[in-house]
């Protein structure tokens, strides 16, 4: 199993902004996911680990974009109709079976190969819509206005021969796979899903459907982080609930290090007497807390457990889907072997007045409606608060609020992020 070095997440300072946390992923981390061959119906949401070459040209031969009649353009009239025998049919998979003659005209299918001329002089270039002609027995009318070279789809126009169609560090949507079927590959080279231990601690947690002492609560961050691990493509573990045992902690932690590239918690790696997650990561590897200028969130604990990635995100959870989304999700991307690109944001109209503290970086849960202009208006979702998991579940996405701005004013325009960008 590749390992990390036990420095890589080292940071000592004050609060970090957002974009400065994400560069400095991007600058250390390395894939530790081992490469794979995947037939490739397999291959959607895989990680790409080979650069994709294309050996032939996409399509591979001149052909017709449309249903129609293929004629050589000096053959028409500049100024009139033009009446020409026909001369044959060609329809994908079945080519015309001689070379076309001048000043005559081949019925054509789309995707049919374009016919060969009778000399390495000329060839039919031009092809006229089924709609735009009538025939008249064994010839067709063709009306005067087309341009040379109509219609007509060239070889590699594409997709090149020797050109490279797809880049290692891109995960595969079914376009990227449709392209890769497109030059003939029947597999492709992609990183193993990376393997994700999750687990939570504390005496108060329960799983759900167990009942409820006084001072219990139900454990909602553990298959939240579950289900936004899968939805990135990892193979997920799930260690279950450890109780405030430090022995117990460390033993699981230790062991999972050994099968999995990735481990991840929530709360527990704070000061407190009953955080335990720390002392057992101190114990087995190194932590460091990185204090990002972020709200809801800041707090998140990045280490190595015997060469392996360690995560402690917060215990709030609104604040556990936020800082997974803004550093936790980019660290999984890079121990997979994929790109680490931020996220699009969408210019959308503020519904409501907003202010907050200089200095740090916030998300605000919003919804989306469309305004009397149609414009997007962004609406706050639920109730504030980093434990307001329902307002989450409210909301469309986050508006990003950044570091030099003290609020934002009602009509004012703000970056929207939709959970569709960071949640798949």
């Amino acid at each position: 199993m590749a390992q990390l070095s036990d420095d890589c997440f080292a940071f000592d300072g004050p609060l970090m902004n957002a974009d400065d946390a994400l560069e400095r992923v991007r600058a250390r981390l390395r894939p530790v996911a081992p490469v794979e061959t995947v037939r490739l119906d397999d291959a959607l949401g895989r990680v790409l680990a080979e650069a994709v070459v294309s050996a032939m040209n996409v399509p591979p031969h001149d052909n017709s974009a449309v249903d129609g009649w293929a004629v050589y353009f000096d053959d028409l009239a500049a100024d009139g109709e033009t009446r020409l025998p026909i001369a044959g049919r060609a329809a994908a998979g079945v080519p015309l079976d001689a070379p076309q003659p001048r000043g005559q005209a081949v019925r054509i299918f789309t995707g049919a190969p374009m016919p060969t001329g009778p000399d390495d002089r000329s060839s039919p270039d031009t092809v006229l819509m089924q709609e735009d002609c009538r025939r008249d027995g064994d010839a067709v009318i063709i009306p005067a206005g087309i341009k040379r070279g109509a219609n007509r789809r060239f070889a590699g126009e594409d997709v090149a021969e020797g050109a490279t169609i797809l880049s290692p560090g891109r995960r595969l949507r079914a376009q990227e796979i449709g392209l890769a079927a497109s030059i003939g590959r029947t597999q492709l080279q992609v990183r193993a899903p990376l393997r994700v231990a999750v687990f939570s601690t504390g005496d108060e947690v329960r799983e759900p459907g167990s009942a409820l002492v006084a001072g219990a609560i139900y454990d909602s961050n553990r298959h939240t982080l579950k289900a936004l691990l899968r939805g990135l493509g990892c193979a997920v573990t799930d260690l279950g609930i450890l109780g405030d045992d430090p022995t117990r902690i460390r033993t699981a932690l230790a062991g999972a290090a050994e099968t999995h590239d990735a481990l991840i918690t929530s709360g527990g790696v704070s000061t407190g007497e009953e955080d335990h997650v720390r002392a057992a990561v101190e114990a087995e590897g190194r932590l460091d807390a990185w204090r990002l200028a972020i709200k809801p969130g800041r707090p998140v604990a990045l280490g190595v457990v015997r060469g392996t990635a360690f995560l402690g995100l917060p215990g709030n959870p609104v604040a556990v889907v936020v800082t997974f989304l803004a550093l936790g999700r980019p660290v999984l991307l890079g121990l997979m072997g994929a790109d680490i690109t931020p996220p699009t944001r969408f210019p959308v109209t503020a519904g409501f007045d907003f202010k907050k503290k200089t200095g740090r970086r916030e998300y605000v849960r919003v919804s989306l409606e469309a305004g009397a202009d149609g414009q997007l208006i962004a609406r706050k979702a639920g109730r504030d608060g980093a434990g307001v998991l329902s307002s989450l579940v409210a909301a469309d996405g986050l508006l990003e609020l950044h570091e030099d701005a003290s609020g934002l004013a009602k009509g004012e325009t703000a970056a929207y992020l939709p959970f569709s960008e960071v949640m798949r």
